[in-house]
């Protein structure tokens, strides 16, 4: 007994020190964090969308679904461009949800509708949880059906905590420190932070809430915080996501050769005045005529209804178009071949903006020379990306810019009919009747780029 009270003393220090020993080891997170969320009030976020409940308790911000609303979003006032962002959330298990970044919402767009990137909150079976979504634009980007244990590390009725890295055109996820999404995309830059409360069916109970604590954000040296990632990572860069390959979307240009084009006048691709180089394809600059270096380049398909979308980038002072309905035989002397235009243009430099034969009809996106598009059009800065999206269905027209239409007419009509009498286009017997046509990028003599150039040859009607 003496023995055993003699060694009390020392197995209680030796359990002290290891103690000691222990919580001096533990790594402690030495990151920068700035918080987001006071804890307290809603300071710094708006409400965007529909009129779900949002709340303050315990330290937690507190979403609650609401019937006949659609999708709600608190969003943070301030923007973000590169960042790495964590947080912790906990949701019904009957509930969708997610949490935008790089998101906005522009009163031409859909009526302000929320729109960006998400990172999905799934409680569902499919257990897609921290993969990328695009809200209200082109859908899935990087769905986790081939990662398992993404899906796993998704914890029910408990806390989840999400790593979120946004830097440059990289966009990484974690969910419960499993690495979940790498995606390599550069559709946007910057935008909000947001936190969603999705809009609910008639089947669904009111009332349900999502959880959210612990929104903090790093915007500052952030390649020293950077985790790197073991997965393969996605790029959407001419590549099809999800929803356009459900859809029947097609890629007409594979983002690396010539294959499917041809000169407008040539049996082959132009020698010279084209370039391809990091997934762009590029008319070069020479001296600003039409056609006059490389020349036009079409597609050796020819097609009918279509949707069409093409990423294109200017330089100041540019010109270019993509033509539609194009019939390559009409003009076999100088200048471009003809075909229904999307004019490609920089209107506060280039003269052409001025002219045409219906007002404002050569201006960027306008139909050439006959119908004008909306002066109110989401035209991006020169040198950025713009995505142009014509639609061709039953000979009813659309040209959109940045997900917003602009213009819309109905081909053979006698509105239409008159209109061509009135332009330059009248000295072309049934110019932009054809049933079927070569698509068309231009060379004007200016640089510009394109890519993401995809086609939906059978689309809805």
């Amino acid at each position: 007994m003496k023995t055993l009270l003699k060694s009390l003393p020392f197995a209680l220090l030796l359990i002290s020190t290891v103690l000691i020993l222990g919580c001096t080891e533990e790594k402690k997170d030495a990151t920068p964090w700035i918080p987001i969320f006071d804890g307290e009030t809603l300071n710094g976020w708006i409400q965007k969308g529909g009129v779900a409940k949002y709340t303050v308790r315990d330290g937690c911000i507190v979403g609650t679904t609401v019937k006949k609303t659609p999708n709600s979003f608190l969003t943070s006032e301030k923007m973000y461009g590169d960042f790495i962002l964590e947080l912790e959330y906990k949701v019904d298990s009957s509930m969708n949800s997610g949490i935008q970044i790089r998101s906005n919402s522009f009163p031409y767009y859909h009526n302000g509708r929320v729109h960006g990137y998400q990172v999905e909150i799934d409680p569902s079976t499919r257990a897609w949880s921290a993969g990328i979504f695009d809200e209200a634009r082109r859908g899935w980007l990087n769905p986790l059906d081939k990662n398992t244990q993404a899906q796993k590390a998704f914890k029910l009725h408990d806390w989840n905590h999400y790593r979120i890295e946004a830097i440059g055109d990289t966009l990484k996820t974690w969910i419960n420190d499993v690495p979940a999404a790498y995606l390599i995309d550069d559709k946007t830059a910057s935008g909000f932070i947001a936190l969603q409360v999705h809009s609910i069916g008639g089947n669904k109970k009111e009332g349900t809430e999502i959880i959210w604590k612990n929104i903090n954000i790093l915007t500052d040296n952030l390649a020293k915080y950077s985790k790197k990632s073991p997965l393969t990572p996605i790029y959407t860069k001419n590549k099809l996501t999800v929803s356009e390959e459900k859809a029947g979307w097609e890629m007409l240009w594979d983002g690396k050769t010539t294959q499917g084009w041809k000169g407008a006048k040539l049996e082959e691709f132009p020698k010279n005045g084209w370039k391809i180089e990091n997934g762009e394809l590029t008319v070069l600059a020479s001296d600003g005529a039409e056609s006059a270096a490389g020349g036009d380049i079409v597609t050796n398909e020819l097609f009918s209804d279509f949707e069409l979308s093409v990423d294109f980038k200017l330089t100041p002072g540019a010109n270019s178009g993509i033509k539609y309905y194009v019939d390559t035989e009409l003009n076999k002397g100088a200048g471009s071949s003809i075909g229904l235009e999307y004019q490609i243009l920089d209107d506060a430099l280039h003269p052409d903006a001025k002219k045409g034969n219906h007002e404002g009809s050569r201006t960027v996106c306008s139909l050439y020379d006959l119908i004008k598009a909306d002066p109110n059009k989401p035209m991006k800065a020169i040198g950025e990306w713009n995505t142009a999206y014509i639609s061709s269905i039953n000979n009813h027209v659309e040209h959109w810019l940045n997900g917003v239409k602009v213009l819309e007419y109905e081909r053979k009509s006698p509105e239409y009919l008159k209109l061509v009498s009135e332009s330059k286009y009248k000295k072309w017997p049934n110019f932009g009747e054809l049933e079927k046509g070569q698509l068309l990028l231009q060379d004007h003599g200016n640089k510009v780029s394109f890519k993401n150039i995809k086609i939906n040859r059978a689309p809805k009607k």
